[in-house]
């Protein structure tokens, strides 16, 4: 009997009774990470990894039953083992690992295979059957080395100095914005909107080591801000509080900024192809890394992605799922 099936709820354990992210309150949720597409508030009790606990407190509410897991420890619901795994998505992100009787699966929930230095980096599990996104699943995604955006983004930085500009980077609040924070620590002071900063000091609280940066208060001067970086969430890229500013610079920092069409989001400055996805190699190495007999596709590009896994020997089924594009969903998101 397969381990897991696909519902109207979501992903469902039957042998275990209960529901990898689901998108429906229900009795027990096992957390993959703490975006609003793989996270809802309801669930009468949720697993989670240790620090995936800190952003569902922030984001759904303290006095909520949590029970949270480390990457080398292993419980057992209902003779279900489960187990996390890191998934190098953002802090705190697994994959989740299920035996019973001998049948493995995973499920990954987002992933990439790139070492960002902040989240614990992705780990390939052998399995029997593998759930992977496909945010990115097409040839050309194909990121940058890290060290090499960086790079760009401090020079669009200092070029911005040069002509009196504030540096403004859009970049979602958990995720993007801490890799920011990390890569660009002392090579200016950086202001965080209040969404990224609570969320730091949740992170921080829990053991996490984050560079310093400042809050953006009301009383904080035009000036003060034009001599840093400013990092603020999407839903705010077109706000008159950006336009507020000495001279703004707007550059978003998203995978979609690959592509040419996706430069022009927005009328923004500049792009940065900063994703929190594994890229197309990074899909194909992790999957084949598996072994896995069966691969099941969701949220992203699963039809040619899907084909293209069968094409090459990979049985693979796209599965339609209520995850959505926490890259693109981000635009919405204004406070965390």
């Amino acid at each position: 009997m397969a381990l897991i099936t696909f519902t109207n709820k979501g992903i469902y354990c039957k042998q275990g009774d209960f529901y990898i992210d689901p998108w429906k309150p229900l009795n027990l949720a096992v957390t993959t990470h703490g975006h609003a597409d793989h996270v809802k508030w309801g669930n009468n009790a949720y697993l989670c990894h240790t620090l995936t606990k800190p952003v569902l407190d922030q984001r759904l509410g303290e006095g909520l039953k949590i029970e949270t897991l480390p990457y080398d420890k292993e419980i057992s619901i209902n003779g279900v083992k489960i187990s996390f795994f890191p998934a190098g998505h953002v802090i705190g992100s697994s994959q989740v690992r299920l035996e019973y009787k001998g049948e493995v699966c995973v499920i990954s929930g987002d992933y990439k295979t790139e070492n960002d230095g902040i989240s614990t980096p992705f780990e390939p599990v052998k399995c029997h059957t593998f759930v992977s996104e496909s945010t990115f699943g097409l040839p050309i995604y194909k990121w940058q080395p890290q060290e090499t955006v960086f790079e760009r983004i401090k020079d669009w930085i200092s070029g911005n100095h040069d002509n009196n500009k504030t540096s403004v980077l859009i970049a979602y609040s958990l995720g993007k914005a801490q890799r920011l924070i990390n890569g660009l620590a002392g090579y200016s002071d950086i202001y965080v909107h209040n969404s990224i900063a609570n969320l730091n000091e949740r992170f921080i609280a829990a053991g996490v080591n984050l560079p310093e940066t400042h809050r953006i208060t009301a009383d904080i001067k035009k000036e003060t801000l034009q001599r840093g970086i400013v990092i603020v969430p999407p839903a705010l890229a077109e706000g008159r509080w950006i336009k507020n500013l000495n001279h703004a610079a707007t550059g978003i920092c998203s995978g979609w900024m690959q592509v040419r069409a996706g430069r022009r989001w927005r009328s923004a400055d500049a792009g940065f192809a900063m994703s929190d996805h594994a890229d197309w190699p990074g899909l194909l190495s992790a999957i084949k890394a598996t072994e896995a007999e069966k691969v099941y596709v969701t949220h992203g590009y699963t039809a040619t992605f899907s084909k293209y896994l069968n094409e090459i020997g990979i049985a693979s089924e796209e599965v339609k799922t209520q995850y959505g594009n926490d890259e693109e969903d981000e635009k919405l998101e204004e406070v965390a």
